[in-house]
Formats: structure tokens, sequence, C-alpha cells
């Protein structure tokens, strides 16, 4: 049996690569800065330490829950919309931890964009387990 998830994996595709390219990001100031393991005394890699961090600690579950949306059926459009959010949200938030790490605008629309996702997701699957319970 063969189950489609070609939404949920160009998000998780599209998700690799900006993961990849915050790597990228404190790898080349780890060779500028000549820090091997922690931040030293850098300011720049602290913050693409966190950059990369936060990501880590929001993308996979989000991913995960929109594999499991996808595949309970969930509409393509819905999906997408989660999908874009979530990767254009973690796109604003980088850039605005990297304007600054105080408020930004940019950092705002991350913050409140991948929140919109998780508490959507949240919202489907409870819906969904007590939809397909009574």
């Amino acid at each position: 049996m063969t189950v489609d998830l070609s939404i949920s994996m160009l998000y998780a595709g599209l998700l690799a690569l900006l993961y990849f390219a915050l790597a990228v990001m404190i790898i080349r100031l780890r060779w500028r800065d000549r820090v091997g393991i922690g931040t030293g005394e850098s300011k720049d890699l602290e913050v693409a330490v966190r950059i990369h961090g936060n990501f880590a600690e929001y993308v996979p579950f989000t991913l995960l829950m929109l594999v499991l949306m996808e595949l309970s059926g969930a509409s393509p459009m819905l999906l997408h919309s989660l999908g874009g959010l979530l990767f254009v949200a973690r796109i604003c938030h980088a850039i605005g931890l990297r304007m600054t790490i105080g408020p930004s605008w940019a950092r705002t629309i991350g913050v409140l964009g991948t929140f919109t996702v998780l508490l959507v997701q949240a919202g489907y699957m409870i819906g969904y387990v007590v939809g397909t319970q009574l």
C-alpha cells in the first residue's frame, strides 16, 4: 500500500534546506571566529546557534503533525497553508534574530506564525479524534 505524503514531503524538503542553511551559517561563523565548541565571545555565533536551536525545537514536531494530518485526510489547502506559513515563519524568525536580539517585526511574524501553525494543528488533531470517537 502506497501512502501519498507529497505535501508533507514538500515542506519537509524546504525546511530541511533552511535547516542546512542555518547550519552552514554556524559553520562559517565558527571558522571566522575560531570557535570550536560553544560560542566563545562571538555574539554573532551565539545568535546563529539560537536561531538553529529554535528551529530544531519547533520544526520536527510541527512536521510530524503535518504528516499525521495528511495521513488523516486533511485538505490539501489546509496542509499547504500550514506548511507554507511554517516555512515563511521560520525564515522570518531567523531574519528577525539576525536583525536584533530584541523584538523586531520579522521575529514577531516568525513567532506568531509558528505558534499559529502549532495551535491550528493541535485543534485539528483534537477535533479529528473527538469527531471520530463520537
